[in-house]
């Protein structure tokens, strides 16, 4: 091969797909995102911008064609958020739909995938809600407390989540709940089912979403449940095994978010660059000096390194390879690069880039989050060591 056909492959893959996105972007500058970050909590959602990527069918980009998407590999969904971010604008509004309907699509029943999928794809039905966390577990999900007990034709939901972003602009949810108390199983990962929730029969009936006021825009609440009944049809695969099927969409959402800080990372070197070629300082271009180089160039090859490891991890995953390391290892190096771009990016443009007009400082505070969220990342540290290179369990 090449090194043409090389370079292409590795940094240009999808590139019809990639201009189509960018194209919409075009039509969501930093002014738009920042007149929503002046709304309260319920009135932040970037709807005209989800709508249009759902019209286009972007968000059903991993649904079979047969239940109406594109059909396209993880990969392919992975190029879609990494445009999104790279453009300025933000993902985080809508990319849970790619990843939480693959727990419907792999475990779900015949009947379920035909009836949901279908409207998902169609933008009927919105699966942007992933009830996991809770105050008093974070990132030990095996130790949750929400429950599920059976009652008639269906289950009685009690507890509480915590950090579900999106939950208020929901039509469905998926929620992990506990269907068989912890002290009558013999694992920890035991006895926890996964439900597919209509938010809107759930509001009638004992639930309640909060928002919450955080420093990125992700529209993130707290949820309480009480005595929220749902339907038996509700259950995703069997009872109790809940927690496996949720760790197999993880390593998707682990794959997918980590693209969208390598788009972020994009975002912050062509600002950077685009600022210190247009600058002069101390009679001299900015772009001369070492100290204002060298941290850039730094990024840039944290960030390419990163870029590969997102890659191989889909590649993995589409071809249905175990990649809990690797997905766990994309995401604490596309956080810590993508961070390192954020820093560079910022310190170059100096108070310019604190004011809220460019964008900067708010693709900067998404970037800080990144490093931390979705997964914590000495719980990465903790699972590499133990798991892969053999390291007693350490937590």
């Amino acid at each position: 091969m090449s090194e043409q056909a090389v370079e292409f492959a590795l940094g240009d893959d999808y590139p019809e797909l990639r201009a189509a996105v960018a194209k919409v972007c075009e039509n969501y500058p930093s002014s738009y995102w920042e007149n929503l970050e002046n709304q309260p909590p319920s009135g932040s959602y970037p709807t005209e911008f989800v709508n249009d990527l759902t019209e286009r069918g972007y968000l059903a980009a991993l649904i079979p064609e047969e239940y109406g998407g594109m059909g396209l590999p993880v990969r392919g969904g992975a190029v879609i958020l990494e445009t999104i971010q790279s453009t300025g604008c933000n993902a985080g509004a809508c990319h849970a739909q790619m990843y939480t309907m693959g727990t419907v699509l792999r475990h779900g029943s015949k009947a379920q995938k035909e009836t949901y999928l279908p409207r998902i794809a169609k933008g009927e039905l919105r699966l942007q809600a992933f009830g996991v966390t809770e105050p008093t577990t974070g990132s030990d999900t095996t130790q949750l407390k929400t429950q599920a007990k059976k009652s008639g034709e269906g289950y009685v939901i009690n507890g509480q989540k915590v950090w579900i972003s999106r939950a208020a602009h929901s039509d469905l949810m998926l929620l992990l709940a506990r269907t068989t108390p912890a002290d009558q199983v013999q694992k920890r990962s035991q006895g926890v089912s996964v439900f597919l929730m209509d938010m809107h029969e759930a509001k009638k009936n004992g639930m309640e979403i909060r928002p919450i006021d955080a420093m990125i825009n992700h529209n993130t609440t707290e949820i309480f449940f009480d005595d929220v009944w749902i339907p038996a049809s509700s259950l995703i695969g069997e009872e109790g095994k809940g927690f496996r099927y949720i760790l197999d969409g993880m390593n998707a959402e682990r794959c997918l978010v980590s693209a969208e800080s390598i788009g972020n990372g994009r975002y912050f070197l062509r600002k950077a660059l685009e600022h210190i070629n247009s600058s002069a300082a101390f009679g001299q271009p900015m772009s001369q000096n070492q100290a204002v180089q060298f941290p850039i160039v730094q990024a840039y090859a944290q960030l390419e390194a990163a870029d590969l490891m997102v890659r191989k991890v889909a590649a993995m995953f589409d071809a249905g390879v175990k990649c809990g390391a690797e997905a766990n290892m994309s995401k604490i190096l596309t956080g810590e690069s993508v961070w390192a771009c954020a820093e560079a990016c910022l310190t170059v443009w100096g108070a310019a880039g604190i004011a809220r007009a460019p964008g900067i400082e708010r693709k900067w505070r998404e970037s800080r989050t990144a490093r931390n969220s979705p997964v914590s990342p000495n719980m990465i540290l903790n699972f590499i060591g133990q798991h892969v290179l053999g390291m007693p369990r350490s937590y």
